[in-house]
């Protein structure tokens, strides 16, 4: 008895008991009247400590005690010896069991690790994630500064406001999601959508180990039992800086009848650390070999798809996995310090670009050029998010810088300034009757152009750069240019947060 207690004491919070296999319903579990009493109270002094950590410079001393009335209730009686037997004992059928139960997730026992791979080949660990060394590009060199005792003086300033601002504001302001207060307040809508993806798509939770220790919360849905091409698919879901697995992009590819793999960032919901790009990027590496070595789907047969900021770990993904079969990036761009710029003072300039280059340098057109497969970008209409002036200015949308840095380095002789002027010219088109307008006045003849294409992967293999283009006349590259553009971005009518339907979800063009 002293021992219940005693385990009802230390135990995590019980939220939901899922429906189960039998057909009993599933529900929110119900605490006592002392425990209720006892977490109110315990919430609220939660705010406040949260308040206070952010608005004092000194940390008030708290005590956390579980709420007694547990041990009076059979439900989380019940589903704390199903905890503790599954913790001694981490069988199939334990997990099953604790499978029914959704509950703090730090409770949760390890399904992966990133060391489990017995051989290194298989592991296909980058150096970066190997040794932890920075994904970040190196500092750039201002004019005038040397590596000097005098030069690293002069900006030793400038690195401790980088780093203060990089590790307080900035990382808050980029990755909104991994604010306590936030995922505390939208904590029923988390909720409820863990129990759809459990309930209704039988999802499977699991905790996978990075290499850097942070806990990674993932859920899967398999549609392989269903035997169907798309469910013989595996798509990877990087989610946006505010997007969790259980009400994030999760849904599209799920309901368009693709097995789906979704993971929260480090600091999100389940998912302990803080998202910096270095901890993104691990979190990735493991999401990925989770998919591989123990959900077994062949990486020939995996697809990544990303919304917004989650083009990170996407692009990066692909750049570390070249054989991963497609990327579909929706609403992402390519590079952060223009985005970081427009909502900082025109005096910080400097500093700015410095911070994110050295802390948050989300990098995601280099990364993407390195990858050689299928790409499609999706870009938002109305986007308001990743403008650079306003929302009805769509030439200002990132994800044309982002079209415009792929092309120019597959496809670098039709790219060139004509080639260039042109796909300019067709991005600016914002709605079907203009692309079209656009496709007519240039005589772009799409069977013309895969035959041009055909003909030189045939003879020259398929690796970019490609020379296609060189020996054309200018109205053969600008039909190309305009031929691979409309091949490799999509618009969807919409704000930068609408969800993306799942009839809008496809693979990308293939030559």
């Amino acid at each position: 008895m002293m021992n219940t207690l005693l385990r009802c004491i230390c135990g995590p919070k019980l939220r939901r008991i899922h429906r189960g296999a039998d057909g009993s319903p599933g529900f929110y579990y119900q605490p006592r009247i002392l425990e209720k009493h006892s977490d109110s109270i315990l919430g609220w002094a939660y705010i406040l400590w949260s308040v206070s950590y952010y608005t004092s410079p000194l940390l008030l001393l708290y005590c956390y005690r579980k709420g007694m009335g547990r041990w009076t209730n059979p439900d989380y009686v019940q589903f704390i010896s199903i905890l503790e037997e599954t913790k001694r004992n981490n069988t199939a059928e334990n997990k099953k069991r604790l499978a029914a139960y959704s509950f703090e997730f730090n409770h949760w026992p390890e399904d992966f690790s990133w060391n489990e791979v017995s051989s290194q080949k298989d592991r296909r660990l980058t150096k970066a994630t190997k040794a932890g060394v920075p994904l970040l590009k190196p500092e750039h060199k201002y004019r005038g500064t040397t590596d000097s005792f005098v030069g690293l003086v002069l900006r030793f300033p400038c690195q401790i406001i980088g780093y203060l601002m990089a590790n307080s504001f900035g990382r808050r302001m980029l990755y909104p999601g991994s604010v306590c207060l936030l995922q505390k307040a939208i904590m029923p809508m988390l909720l409820q959508g863990q129990a759809r993806l459990m309930e209704e798509y039988l999802g499977k939770r699991a905790k996978l180990i990075a290499c850097d220790g942070n806990q990674i919360d993932t859920v899967f849905v398999d549609r392989r039992p269903a035997d169907s091409e798309r469910g013989k698919k595996l798509v990877i879901c990087c989610e946006g800086n505010a997007g969790f697995y259980e009400v994030g992009c999760v849904s599209t590819p799920l309901e368009a009848g693709y097995s789906v793999l979704g993971w929260n960032h480090p600091g999100f919901a389940g998912s302990t650390g803080v998202p910096f790009p270095q901890n993104e990027a691990n979190a990735m590496d493991v999401v990925v070999q989770y998919a591989i070595h123990h959900l077994n789907f062949q990486i020939e047969d995996i697809i990544i798809y990303a919304w917004s900021i989650g083009g990170f770990t996407a692009t990066w993904a692909m750049m570390t996995y070249p054989e991963i079969s497609a990327l579909v990036l929706d609403a992402s761009f390519d590079d952060l310090v223009p985005l970081a710029l427009k909502v900082m003072p025109e005096s910080c300039k400097g500093l700015v670009t410095r911070t994110v280059r050295d802390y948050l340098n989300l990098n995601n057109a280099d990364q993407l050029c390195k990858y050689q497969g299928p790409v499609l970008l999706i870009r938002r209409t109305k986007d308001e998010i990743i403008t650079t002036t306003v929302p009805e200015d769509i030439m200002s949308n990132r994800g044309n810088d982002l079209l415009l840095k792929l092309l120019q380095f597959r496809y670098p002789k039709v790219m060139a300034e004509e080639g260039v002027r042109v796909v300019r010219e067709w991005l600016s088109a914002s709605n079907p009757l203009q692309e079209t307008a656009l496709y007519s006045r240039y005589e772009v003849d799409d069977d013309w152009c895969t035959s041009v294409l055909q003909s030189y992967k045939l003879e020259h293999g398929g690796e970019f750069p490609w020379t296609v283009g060189e020996d054309m006349t200018t109205e053969g590259r600008r039909q190309l240019a305009m031929f691979l553009a409309h091949k490799h971005m999509k618009n969807f009518d919409a704000t930068h947060c609408t969800p993306l339907p799942s009839y809008e979800f496809m693979l990308p063009w293939s030559l």
